[in-house]
């Protein structure tokens, strides 16, 4: 009988423990370091080298898998039209909650896919930089929905990724500054042509939108995908981490004069949890529930995590 076992007779995923998920690497491997995994991981996540080998290996293997297929598919494009086309990148989107570790996750990927063989070029970009300035926010009074889909100027954001599935050797997106709180005027990434594009985003598989390109016809995140994750764990652990991380900002980033959330660095200790437990009950935990947590079962891949961060299930959608 397959390792895989299917959620239940009827569901479009099967479930893999991680002990059966390690197994998928076989022997692919590539080079990576602990100071690899320390640059990766974010301020109050926690993974180990142990799960790097038996999760994140084997989703590499997918992805290049997934990758060399789609390669074939350009081949057989190209033969069938009797030219030569330029391939365009292949994007990967990560999703999940605030403080779920997802930049983790999408940090560490980019690392791993980089090393593939033939050393691809992978970029990383987050829909941050896709949120309208604090100025508009606060003429839309949306300064508390700070996160959630009308925060987000989703025609620039699709606008970035009609260009990147279209070819184009340059494509610039906006930068968000966590320290300011803001989009940084005048200042953007440059995206020059990758084999592999990661966009990491609280809302990207989301099925509804205002976007509207060419000849005024609706696209969505979602529509530029090829393949996307969702970082999943019960709210009371997620709650629980962004507590554990604003107090760890509290200590280092909120005490920067220029940081938005310097106010934050004077609270006492108790001050502080019962903020960020006010913080998440109003606004990140309500949009988790309203937004992110249905785009759930849209997902290629959804990452299970114990209340201590690390991933205990994968659950992979059949094709």
């Amino acid at each position: 009988m397959n390792n895989a076992t299917s959620r239940s007779i009827s569901s479009p995923y099967l479930a893999f423990d991680r002990e059966h998920w390690a197994k998928k690497r076989k022997n692919f491997s590539v080079e990576y370091s602990m100071s690899d995994l320390e640059a990766a991981r974010s301020l109050n996540d926690v993974i180990s080298m142990e799960e790097v080998e038996t999760v994140y290996l084997p989703i590499s293997r997918l992805i290049d898998l997934y990758v060399r297929a789609r390669l074939e598919l350009f081949n057989a494009r190209n033969q069938f039209l009797d030219e030569t086309g330029r391939k365009v990148p292949y994007i990967i989107g990560v999703t999940g909650s605030v403080a779920v570790g997802k930049s983790t996750t999408s940090r560490l990927l980019k690392a791993l896919l980089e090393r593939l063989p033939g050393n691809p070029r992978v970029d990383l970009v987050t829909t941050d930089g896709f949120l309208y300035p604090n100025s508009v926010l606060e003429r839309r009074n949306l300064m508390r929905r700070k996160g959630f889909p009308e925060s987000y100027d989703l025609r620039a954001l699709t606008d970035f990724l009609y260009r990147i599935k279209s070819g184009e050797p340059l494509v610039r997106s906006p930068v968000y500054s966590h320290l300011q709180y803001d989009i940084i005027p005048g200042k953007s990434i440059e995206v020059r042509s990758p084999e592999i594009l990661i966009l990491e985003g609280l809302n990207i598989l989301q099925a509804h939108g205002d976007s509207k390109i060419e000849q005024e016809k609706p696209l969505y995140v979602s529509d530029f995908l090829d393949f996307s994750i969702y970082v999943d764990a019960k709210e009371e652990w997620i709650k629980k981490w962004f507590v554990e991380r604003f107090q760890m900002l509290q200590q280092t980033a909120f005490r920067d004069p220029g940081s938005y959330f310097r106010t934050y660095a004077e609270l006492s200790a108790e001050e502080a949890v019962s903020t960020a437990s006010m913080i998440w009950d109003t606004i990140n935990g309500v949009n988790l529930r309203e937004n992110i947590m249905q785009t759930k079962w849209r997902a290629q891949l959804v990452l299970e995590k114990g209340p201590d961060h690390s991933i205990q299930r994968i659950l992979m959608r059949k094709l």
